[in-house]
């Protein structure tokens, strides 16, 4: 999974991106890597894992991870290819969701390009350069859709679509929140644009804000309130504060938070609610070699589920042995849930729960 974290020039996405990557670092249990100057990998936080390696006391402990890019460069005209131009927006593309950081504090040491802190403008200007992107690609569509007609008039409602998601683009909305049937739909994931990945607006704000004021503040209300008309999410965040965070211990981190009141840091939240976005979930398998929490999307059967170990699984698969995680631990063990019946036997048509505990049995 790969996430994206645009914003404009001094709206704290640097600084967000590099706590994100120094808190991937500093968790001496969890895989982290640099792919590139731009890129960091950092595992998805589950207090499951933890609970797993008491019980197991593993050799190796592999995490969910995901990915994510500091995608830089947008400037008014990007569409057009002023700044970076293409190069931003081919990023965007290649990543599945979107972190847009955006300003909602103040600091006159911190100047703005646009000379004042007003987040429903900056939301607008890096969302009009997608919206002008993709009108490009549906304009495309179009052309070629037109020409196909003549020989396939069952392409009509296809055309029709397009024609409505053009007007819809041109109205300054985006392309995830027009409503469409299930053929249009398929039409519209075809097309592969860029204001249909689903969106987390991160409201940067001052430690003050953060800790004391949130729901009163008149920026972030501003944000809710374009994220509910677009289909997005809001999470306030305070870039600095997670900064400092990532530099600490774990223990040093909870007394931290603890002082300020939160049970979770911002980029906790963040990583989980990107997690949910994406409709993913995580199944866990666990013994002494190993304890690994495997990411799968919401709906997954159980032989497909088994195959993201390894092909053999889903293609020799017999049947799976599922426990939830509650389960195994409010027995303590395995033996002990064994015992009490808590183990079930699923077959092929199961589909897996976030939590499950599980072990394939497979032949090939």
């Amino acid at each position: 999974m790969k996430l994206g974290i645009v914003g404009l020039p001094n709206v704290g996405k640097s600084t967000l991106f590099n706590a994100i990557t120094n808190a991937g670092a500093q968790s001496a249990n969890y895989p982290f890597c640099t792919i590139e100057p731009n890129v960091g990998v950092v595992a998805v936080p589950d207090s499951r894992i933890d609970a797993l390696c008491e019980m197991y006391n593993p050799a190796k402990v592999t995490p969910a991870v995901i990915e994510f890019v500091d995608i830089a460069g947008l400037v008014r005209g990007a569409s057009k290819g002023e700044g970076l131009g293409n190069k931003f927006l081919s990023h965007i593309r290649e990543v599945d969701a979107v972190i847009h950081v955006v300003r909602c504090f103040e600091n006159d040491d911190i100047i703005h390009v646009d000379g004042s802190v007003d987040p429903a403008r900056d939301i607008e200007t890096i969302n009009l350069e997608l919206i002008f992107s993709d009108i490009e690609m549906v304009e495309r569509r179009i052309d070629r859709t037109t020409k196909a007609l003549k020989g396939d008039k069952s392409l009509a409602k296809e055309l029709d679509f397009l024609k409505s998601l053009k007007a819809h683009l041109e109205e300054g909305k985006s392309a995830r929140s027009i409503e469409c049937d299930d053929d249009e739909k398929e039409v519209l994931n075809d097309i592969a644009l860029l204001t249909t990945k689903p969106v987390i607006y991160a409201c940067n704000m001052s430690e003050d804000d953060f800790a004391n004021s949130i729901d009163s503040n008149v920026r972030f209300n501003a944000v809710c309130k374009i994220a509910a008309e677009d289909g997005s999410q809001v999470l306030p965040i305070c870039a600095e504060m997670e900064a400092e965070i990532a530099s600490l211990d774990k223990e040093e981190k909870e007394m931290f938070l603890a002082d300020l009141g939160i049970e979770q840091g911002g980029l906790d939240l963040l990583i989980q609610r990107s997690y949910d976005l994406l409709g993913l979930i995580s199944y866990l398998t666990a013994g002494t070699p190993e304890v690994r929490a495997w990411t799968i999307r919401k709906g997954t059967k159980a032989p497909q589920a088994a195959g993201k170990i390894h092909s053999d699984f889903e293609k020799g698969f017999i049947r799976a042995e599922v426990i939830s995680f509650e389960n195994l631990m409010d027995c303590g063990s395995l033996a002990a849930a064994r015992e009490k019946g808590l183990i079930r036997s699923e077959g092929k048509e199961y589909v897996m729960k976030d939590g499950d505990v599980v072990h394939f049995l497979f032949n090939v």
